[in-house]
């Protein structure tokens, strides 16, 4: 096993879980909130700032300013004059192609297929579903999402953010084929289904050298 695995998602496709399941047919870690703690301590910054910014497009202008007072420990003016929200890209940016030398594994969300993009073993999938299913799969998550017009308002406020984050931070376009290697419905086949579709996909793409060809690209 050589591949790294990117997983982009709709909120309450299943993307999380089907990336933990992968991790663990694999025998490799998954990185999801784990990447935020991993973030933290390399960076030098509390943990809390990377939580308030995870996968939210740029926060206002106070309290980038206030959150600002705080020093991740570099001395370039140009990126002390940064908006923390960008500080905050950068530093995942980086963990997240130091994470990728260490090896095989599946990483969650935060423009990872964007971070490594330039490594020819990793493939880059995206989880979606039908809005009944994801509205089921949030209810029986949040005890206080009681509603399917609850459920439905947080999906869209947070497939909003992650759109505008991506969107905005990458040179790509959020949930669009043509980002991905893969796009899958969870909807159709299951989360468990989907898991094997998945890792019948990555055995016959290692088989077949386990390799991306960028010729022709730009």
């Amino acid at each position: 096993m050589n591949t790294i695995i990117t997983i982009g998602r709709e909120f309450g496709s299943g993307g999380r879980e089907i990336g933990e399941k992968l991790a663990e047919h694999f025998g490799i870690k998954c990185y999801d909130k784990e990447l935020l703690a991993r973030v933290a301590k390399e960076s030098g910054l509390c943990e809390e700032v990377f939580e308030n910014h995870d996968e939210r497009p740029t926060s206002s202008f106070l309290y980038n300013l206030v959150m600002d007072t705080y020093s991740f420990g570099y001395n370039n003016s140009a990126y002390m004059d940064m908006p923390v929200s960008h500080k905050v890209f950068l530093a995942q940016f980086d963990a997240i192609k130091n994470i990728a030398k260490d090896g095989p594994c599946v990483i969650v969300g935060r423009c990872a297929d964007y971070a490594l993009q330039d490594m020819p073993n990793v493939l880059n999938i995206f989880i979606y579903g039908k809005i009944e299913s994801r509205i089921k799969r949030i209810m029986k998550r949040f005890d206080d999402i009681t509603t399917p017009e609850k459920a439905r308002n947080m999906i869209n406020k947070k497939d909003k953010q992650r759109k505008s984050y991506y969107d905005y931070y990458s040179s790509r376009k959020w949930g669009h084929t043509g980002t991905y290697d893969l796009s899958v419905d969870s909807s159709v086949l299951g989360i468990d289904g989907t898991v094997n579709l998945i890792i019948q996909f990555i055995e016959d793409f290692e088989k077949s050298g386990g390799k991306k060809s960028f010729e022709g690209l730009e």
